[in-house]
């Protein structure tokens, strides 16, 4: 029940529907029980005409009207529930919608480790299976078992005032079925659970598979990830068998215990019909009544399994409302995502207000930087005391092995993270006193990895400032070097690109990412390996664009090519986290360090030099396949 509570409590502002379906389920059940009365009252008067006891005519004419009375209760019941029916659909949807927005919000203020943690495809089943689970049970609940429940109450009012002994053995069954049920559902919920695991996890995997499909494809892995998503479900049906054969079990015997009170009601209705102390129109009318409870005490079953299941599925969506979200997360947001807020957000401003600079101080300050994704543990520390800086307009590159921190100190700059020790100041600011809106209002970036969305070029362009005009748009991507590509497709800016722009190349994506980051026009840009991915020809025209993109800007590089390197102002190596050296490319060059001897490798030809250039993420030019005798050997990430 504390799930159904927590629902309620949540979406108090829909209490109209929630008035409303009351409202149209009283006089649902109040007409219910006005169709056994009428027929009792036909059935005496036609007793007393065919007894003799009253005029044939007069009788005829009684009836029909009682008929007519019959048939306008009957449309009136139909009428009054399909229009809670409307008011319990609604109701639903609007639940719906309420929760799902809210787990969206909340998902969106939570902060990077959330997700890392996380399968995407999962995430998603969570917004289908739980918040779907639970709305459906309560539109049930409110466009049948409620009304019912009142027609329950209505019907023992009536039997004890005719005879108490007779509502108190329907009262039995109500706690018979209750306590039979409670028996039932500890090993029925630890069932559910485990079922819900293995869809999660097959889900999951689902999502993963079909959205890099093409790897499956290149690898022949097809079987192998149809066997691992075939066996999930073989699980749940495994144990689906044996929770349904628990769950049927148990509700034999509940159905088994309720026919037996059904016996000794129908036993005592009959004998004191015979005895005179109910009339004949009576007995019908008890009958009627008590096969009203009938229905509702069936039925509890089937509402008891589907309250079951959804509560069970709402925990891992009550899981994840629970998480805390990033500690400077846009209270707008928050509101969203919280059980009494309006899960409405206002739209937002087309440009969060820059950090001013302070005089003098530079615009990214690394002092003593420590991080480690389990904050509680010093043995998982990444990133060591890590200081340096970077003024405007100035060109920063960070090198080092993969695996030594590049990207870690990327995210922190992001906001993604924050440091566990140590400093890191953005104009002046520390990033712990500011919101993580204003810290990536400051931040421009160009990963690798284009990472565009379905829809228009046009709006993945103005992504960043969605209220920009036509003609900055197309400016940003004349200054990209991807005017010339867009007005070449039939459609333009307009032209749809698909899901991850897989209509475009890698080049064009690339070209597109500048663009938006050139859009943006923050005064801090970070190029993640920008044009790694990309072969000669499409890196010669992204790097046109980068180059663009970086004048008049402070720029953070992490490169896989030293020519890019050899034009920054300063470079900064890594090693394990901790920084090695730092400096121009000259006074590196003849340092004796990480760089220096990056060069030393790019001037010799061998294929364990080419391997070992790799491991820094850095390229020689040399074509892949002729690494090594022919043997391709991939850079490690």
């Amino acid at each position: 029940m504390n799930s159904f509570s927590r629902i309620l409590r949540s979406t108090r502002q829909l209490w109209p529907y929630y008035v409303m379906v009351i409202l149209a389920s009283t006089g649902t059940a109040l007409l219910t029980l006005a169709s056994p009365f009428l027929i009792k009252a036909a059935t005496d008067v036609i007793v007393d005409a065919v007894g003799g006891r009253r005029d044939t005519g007069d009788a005829t004419t009684v009836v029909v009207f009682i008929a007519l009375a019959l048939f306008a209760t009957e449309l009136a019941h139909t009428v009054v529930h399909n229009i809670g029916g409307w008011f319990g659909d609604v109701l639903g949807l609007r639940m719906r919608q309420l929760l799902s927005d809210r787990y969206f919000a909340k998902l969106l203020s939570l902060p990077q480790s959330y997700f890392d943690r996380q399968v995407t495809g999962t995430v998603i089943s969570r917004l289908d299976r739980s918040i779907l689970g639970l709305t459906q049970f309560i539109q049930s609940f409110a466009n049948n078992f409620f009304s019912m429940l009142l027609t329950v109450i209505m019907v023992l009012a009536v039997t004890a005032w005719y005879y108490w002994p007779l509502a108190l053995l329907l009262i039995i069954i109500f706690p018979l079925y209750l306590w039979l049920t409670a028996l039932t559902s500890k090993r029925w919920m630890v069932w559910e659970a485990d079922k819900n695991r293995h869809i999660d996890t097959a889900q999951g995997r689902f999502a993963e598979v079909i959205g890099q499909v093409k790897v499956v494809k290149s690898f022949v892995t097809e079987r192998r990830e149809l066997r691992l998503f075939q066996r999930h479900f073989a699980e749940t049906v495994s144990l689906t068998k044996s929770q349904s054969r628990w769950w049927h079990l148990m509700d034999t015997i509940r159905t088994g215990g309720m026919n037996l009170i059904f016996l000794v009601i129908y036993l005592m209705l009959f004998i004191r019909t015979i005895e005179g102390h109910f009339s004949l129109g009576d007995m019908v009318l008890l009958v009627q009544l008590v096969a009203t409870i009938r229905g509702p005490a069936s039925m509890m079953s089937w509402m008891v399994d589907s309250a079951q299941k959804a509560a069970a599925g709402s925990r891992d969506y009550f899981a994840a409302m629970d998480e805390t979200p990033e500690p400077t997360t846009d209270a707008a947001l928050l509101d969203a995502a919280s059980p009494t807020g309006s899960a409405i957000i206002a739209p937002q401003p087309a440009v969060t207000p820059l950090l001013p600079a302070s005089p003098d101080a530079p615009v990214i300050d690394f002092d003593g930087v420590s991080f480690g994704y389990d904050s509680s543990s010093r043995d998982d520390q990444v990133i060591h005391g890590v200081t340096f800086t970077a003024h405007h307009n100035e060109k920063v590159a960070l090198v080092g092995e993969s695996g030594g921190g590049k990207s870690t100190l990327v995210n922190l700059l992001l906001g993604l993270y924050r440091p566990t020790a140590g400093t890191l100041s953005i104009n002046g600011h520390d990033t712990a006193d500011l919101t993580a809106a204003q810290v990536r209002s400051m931040v421009g970036v160009v990963f690798q990895e284009a990472s565009l969305f379905s829809g228009t070029i046009r709006e993945n362009i103005a992504y960043g400032r969605p209220d920009a005009t036509d003609e900055e748009i197309r400016a940003v991507a004349r200054r990209a070097n991807a005017d010339g590509f867009i007005e070449a497709f039939a459609d333009g800016y307009d032209t749809v690109i698909g899901e991850r722009g897989l209509r475009l190349s890698g080049g064009q994506k690339q070209r597109i990412a500048v663009a938006r980051a050139m859009l943006k026009d923050a005064p801090i840009l970070v190029l993640d390996e920008a044009t790694s991915a990309l072969d000669t020809r499409a890196e010669q025209a992204v790097q046109a664009g980068l180059e663009e993109l970086m004048v008049g800007r402070t720029t953070l590089v992490i490169a896989h090519r030293l020519s890019t390197i050899a034009s920054v102002d300063t470079i900064v190596t890594l090693d394990g986290g901790r920084v090695g050296e730092i400096g121009s490319p000259a006074e590196l060059a003849v340092s004796g360090g990480i760089y220096a001897e990056l060069l030393q490798l790019t001037a010799r030809s061998s294929a364990a030099d080419r391997r070992r250039l790799r491991r820094f993420g850095f390229h020689d030019g040399t074509p892949d396949d002729e690494v090594d005798g022919g043997h391709r050997e991939d850079a490690e990430d």
